[in-house]
């Protein structure tokens, strides 16, 4: 039985499977889906379900925000409506 090629990076998955053009795309948008722990520092924080992420190395559960990982703080948002409301 012929080797198999060797996995490569996050889209080895695929193999030679739909060609190296739409590997390439996916490739790029796999590797923005995953975002540095702010527990263990590792870039292996992945988004499960809505506001919802999982480290896969420390394997904590953290609520973020809905559709970015880093959100705005609540202070810096009330600060900016104070400040808007006073324009007027």
């Amino acid at each position: 039985m012929a080797k198999h090629a060797k996995k490569d990076r996050i889209i080895g998955k695929y193999r030679t499977h739909y060609g190296v053009s739409l590997r390439k795309i996916v490739q790029k948008i796999e590797i923005s889906q995953h975002y540095t722990c702010s527990f263990c520092g590792k870039t292996k924080m992945k988004r499960r379900a809505v506001g919802i992420c999982h480290c896969g190395s420390c394997m904590k559960t953290i609520a973020s925000g809905a559709w970015s990982y880093n959100t705005t703080s609540p202070g810096y948002l009330s600060l900016c409506i104070l400040f808007m409301l006073s324009m007027l």
